[in-house]
């Protein structure tokens, strides 16, 4: 489980970009929770709090009970993060990207090698395992990342956009793979901006935009809470009254 109180994050010299504001939330174990907001929303500083890459100027965040500051390597020993920065090593080939976070996390020989199979089976990698990632498409590196975050097996699971840059066939796949994870009581935080994939996938969402929480529930909640028909016309109006409040 994810828990996050009164979390805050800036950023500049006089700290007047801020980025998060006073975000508090809880992303349940056996459920997939969205968060979806424009550009700038602070999605992405807020996993990269959660995932101890940043560290928040207020509040706290915990995943299964340890601190994201005070215990953050034993967050990062639970956590499997796919960010918005893929960071392939475009020399090695997919099966040695993802065999080298196997051994960043204490897993090695067989057990190791039946992971990456299984993983590369059920992304569609078997074919280009043995091949160097430098030439790989981009819905291919976002596969190999995607086994990357996971070989440890992870209870909890971050994911900012993993969708970009697949094909229909491989969105499949990876909608299936994430339904089996939480099927296994994981805690998965999806971060998207396509709205059909938030529908198709998330249990609960979350709304952000400027830093803050602007809503959050099921997407029928949140059509309900807009007096709407669908998501993406709640999302806009439930926006518009965000800016109508800053204004």
């Amino acid at each position: 489980m994810i828990a996050l109180e009164h979390l805050a994050k800036a950023f500049g010299k006089r700290r007047e970009v801020q980025a998060v504001r006073d975000v508090s939330l809880v992303a349940p174990d056996g459920e997939i929770t969205g968060l979806l907001g424009p550009n700038g929303a602070g999605k992405t500083t807020l996993l990269r709090m959660i995932a101890t890459l940043v560290v928040p100027d207020a509040g706290r965040a915990e995943v299964d009970g340890q601190d994201v500051v005070a215990d953050r390597y034993d967050v990062r020993r639970r956590i499997g993060v796919l960010s918005d920065a893929r960071g392939l090593y475009p020399r090695l080939t997919a099966r040695e990207n993802v065999r080298y976070y196997g051994a960043l996390h204490g897993l090695a020989g067989a057990p190791l090698e039946r992971r990456i199979d299984a993983l590369f089976d059920t992304l569609g990698l078997a074919g280009i395992a043995d091949r160097r990632t430098a030439g790989f498409s981009q819905g291919e590196k976002m596969k190999v990342a995607i086994a990357r975050a996971l070989v440890h097996d992870p209870r909890t699971i971050l994911l900012d956009e993993p969708t970009n840059g697949l094909d229909i066939m491989s969105v499949r796949m990876l909608r299936d793979e994430l339904r089996t994870l939480r099927a296994q009581g994981r805690c998965l935080l999806f971060s998207s901006h396509v709205m059909q994939e938030v529908v198709a996938l998330c249990d609960r969402i979350v709304v952000l935009s400027h830093g803050r929480v602007v809503a959050e529930g099921t997407a029928a909640d949140l059509t309900a809470q807009a007096a709407t028909t669908n998501l993406e016309d709640a999302f806009v109006a439930l926006l518009g009254a965000e800016e109508g409040t800053i204004a």
